[in-house]
C-alpha cells in the first residue's frame, strides 16, 4: 500500500469523547482518511483486548500499544518488546514493599496480582473491566508492560529500577515499559520496519504520554484540553476533543 501520509491518534482526551467513546463524525474521519490513502494508527498505554471495540467501532485496523511495546498493523502483529521474567518478580516484590498492587499485560489481555482502590478507581477512570487475579501468572506468559496500581510517587520505582520507564497515565496508576520504550520510538519503529521513511507522519494527543508521540512526527497537534507543556511543543493546537477537535485538525491539514 502506498500510503500519502501516517496518523497516529492517542485515545483517552484526543479520539474519544468524554465518555470513553468513538463519535459517528470520528468514525466519518477515519473513513475518509483511508479513502485518502493516510492510514490511522491507534497510539495508546492500553493493551489491545482494551481498544478492540474502539477500533472497530472507528474502522481501524492498526495499533501502537501498550506505550510502543507492540505494533499491529492491518491486522498483522509486526513487533512485540517483552519484559523478562525476572524483572517482572523484582516488580511484584516492590510494589507489596510499597503497599500496591501491580497488572501484567500482553496483546491477549492482562491479569493483575490483586485488587486495591487504586485499582477500582484506575480501570474505572478507563472504562476497563477490571483484571482476574493471577500473581504468578508472569511466570508462562509473555509480558509487554506492567501497571502499578497506587498514588504513591512513581520517583520511588524510578530510582529502583532504572531500567524500566514509567508513566502516570491516571491519578491512580502508572504505566511500567522497557526504559527507553514510548509510543514515539513504537512510531520510529513502525515507520522503519514498513520502510516508510519518507512519508509525512502527524501525531495527536494530550497527555504526559504524548509528549514522545509527538516529538516522533513530522506534524505535531495538540488537543485543546491537552497539557500546556505539550501545547508549548505542538506545531498546531486544535480544539478540545469534546469540540471536534480531531476533525478541526484533519481538516486544517487537508487530511481529509
Amino acid at each position: 500500500m502506498n500510503y500519502k501520509a501516517l496518523a497516529f491518534f492517542d485515545l483517552d482526551g484526543t479520539l474519544l469523547d468524554e465518555h470513553s467513546q468513538i463519535t459517528p463524525e470520528i468514525s466519518e474521519a477515519m473513513h475518509r482518511l483511508r479513502q485518502n490513502d493516510v492510514l490511522p494508527i491507534i497510539a495508546t498505554g492500553r493493551t489491545e483486548t482494551e481498544v478492540l471495540a474502539i477500533r472497530e467501532a472507528a474502522g481501524i485496523t492498526s495499533n501502537i500499544v501498550m506505550n510502543g511495546a507492540f505494533i499491529r498493523i492491518d491486522g498483522k502483529e509486526v513487533f512485540s518488546d517483552t519484559l523478562d521474567k525476572n524483572l517482572c518478580a523484582r516488580m511484584l516484590e516492590a510494589v507489596r514493599d510499597h503497599g500496591d498492587e501491580l497488572s501484567y499485560y500482553n496483546e491477549n489481555g492482562y491479569w493483575a496480582t490483586g485488587h486495591n482502590d487504586e485499582m477500582i478507581e484506575a480501570y474505572n477512570y478507563v472504562r476497563s473491566p477490571l483484571p482476574e487475579i493471577d500473581p504468578f501468572r508472569y511466570e508462562k506468559d509473555r509480558i509487554n508492560m506492567m501497571l502499578v496500581l497506587g498514588i504513591a510517587n512513581e520517583t520511588v520505582y524510578k530510582e529502583q529500577f532504572p531500567e524500566l520507564t514509567f508513566y502516570r497515565n491516571t491519578p491512580f496508576s502508572i504505566d511500567v515499559v522497557k526504559s527507553g520504550t514510548s509510543k514515539g520510538t513504537g512510531i520510529k519503529t513502525l515507520v522503519n520496519l514498513l520502510n516508510l521513511k519518507d512519508v509525512p507522519t502527524f501525531g495527536f494527543g494530550d497527555g504526559s504520554n504524548d509528549f514522545a508521540l509527538l516529538e516522533a512526527c513530522d506534524y505535531k497537534i495538540a488537543m485543546g484540553n491537552g497539557l500546556p507543556e505539550l501545547k508549548e511543543i505542538a506545531d498546531f493546537v486544535t480544539l478540545k476533543n469534546t469540540e471536534g477537535g480531531i476533525v478541526h485538525a484533519l481538516n486544517h491539514f487537508e487530511l481529509i
